[in-house]
């Protein structure tokens, strides 16, 4: 009986701590509705534009019926008839997306506001503005500045000092002091003369050689003069006899 007692209270025990620890569990927070935004976030205001812009922000609302995008000439006098419609009514939400393309070459170049309205069920609606954009198409865009790089400044090269050159020094051995002996005076001795070179030649043979050239020259012209005179001799006496 005891232990059935024990157990009893053991088990009361157990079931009092479980439900201790369910009391402090945290009750999760339903989802919260939908927020209601309506905001252009590109292009800014004073931006300058041109060719096709897209649009960027945010249109949705927890009663989302429909949004739509508008511009108008700035200054704005006036209600709803002076805005323009950008594309088409949208019925789908966009959040943090491309609400629509504005082709800003379809108006002339000048100030702009842009518009956002977004409708609700009930027919009220949010909106949200964006101011002096400038439509720029004819003015041509500014390049992009290239930054030119600074020169370098050109070391200086200083030059390196070269070592001094050596002095070699070459000691000759000192020349021994000649003696004087008192009482001997010295005599020079004679420059020798070279031998003049002496042609004995002979002149007889030379005058002998010239002597039998030049007799033997006349001879011939004597010899061929003799030939002549024979020639002119015989030639004469043929020409009589005929």
């Amino acid at each position: 009986m005891s232990v059935n007692r024990a157990l009893a209270f053991i088990l009361v025990g157990f079931m009092s701590i479980g439900l201790g620890r369910l009391s402090w569990v945290p009750v999760l927070a339903a989802p919260s509705v939908q927020e209601a935004l309506a905001i252009i976030t590109s292009p800014a205001n004073a931006a300058i534009v041109r060719g096709q812009v897209p649009i960027m922000g945010s249109a949705t609302h927890p009663a989302f019926q429909f949004y739509k995008v508008e511009f108008a000439r700035e200054p704005v006098t006036g209600g709803d008839e002076v805005w323009s419609i950008i594309g088409a009514i949208v019925e789908q939400p966009v959040i943090n997306g491309q609400l629509t393309v504005w082709d800003t070459r379809q108006v002339p170049d000048g100030s702009y506001s842009l518009r956002l309205r977004v409708v609700r069920i009930d027919g009220n609606y949010d909106e949200a503005f964006v101011r002096q954009v400038v439509v720029a198409n004819a003015q041509p865009e500014r390049p992009t500045e290239t930054p030119t790089p600074a020169a370098s400044p050109t070391p200086t090269i200083t030059p390196t000092p070269l070592p001094p050159t050596p002095t070699i020094v070459i000691e000759q051995p000192p020349r021994p002091t000649e003696r004087v002996i008192p009482g001997v005076t010295r005599t020079p001795l004679p420059t020798p003369i070279p031998d003049q070179v002496r042609l004995n030649i002979d002149p007889t043979p030379f005058q002998n050689a010239c002597l039998f050239g030049m007799g033997a020259i006349l001879g011939l012209f004597l010899l061929f003069a003799l030939l002549a005179v024979l020639r002119n001799l015989i030639y004469a006496l043929l020409g009589r006899r005929y």
